[in-house]
């Protein structure tokens, strides 16, 4: 037998043994699973707070049961979705990475009348959740000239 004659019929054998190995090679080059939480959302912070519209306004108030205030309702959220944050709106506007474009699921922090500081959840669009005050219900509000007026800036401690 010719060498040609050895080389055409090893040839087809040659290249699927090559190809096998390459995508045998290929599945061990991909990158590992990370251990660990997978990185949250903003999303899902935004999504938790809605489903909290309607629950009363309670100063102090942390959890469902009892009411929300403004920054229990932060604290609470970030809580559930297994993010520790500081329980006052004045501690979460100190700690806050500051962000110059809100995302979902980002905090906006208000000074408006009567405040030291207002907090609420970004929901996106121009609207946000929030505690309001006394008497009234946790609520999605618009991003109208009034929040405008008194915007100091927003932040986050999700990644």
């Amino acid at each position: 037998m010719s060498n040609r004659t050895r080389t055409i019929l090893w040839y087809p054998l040659f290249r699927i043994a090559a190809l096998s190995l390459m995508l045998l090679l290929a599945g061990c080059a991909a990158p590992p699973k990370r251990a660990g939480k997978p990185a949250l959302s903003g999303y899902l912070i935004a999504r938790e707070a809605t489903r909290l519209t309607g629950v009363p306004y309670r100063y102090g108030g942390e959890s469902i049961s009892y009411g929300f205030d403004c920054s229990g309702l932060v604290y609470y959220v970030h809580k559930r979705l297994g993010i520790s944050i500081p329980r006052t709106a004045e501690e979460q506007w100190r700690k806050a990475r500051r962000v110059r474009r809100a995302l979902p699921g980002d905090l906006l922090f208000f000074r408006p009348p009567k405040y030291r500081i207002h907090v609420g959840i970004y929901l996106g669009g121009g609207r946000f959740v929030h505690a309001p005050s006394t008497g009234k219900r946790v609520r999605i509000a618009p991003l109208n000239s009034y929040w405008r007026r008194y915007y100091l800036g927003a932040g986050r401690f999700w990644n």
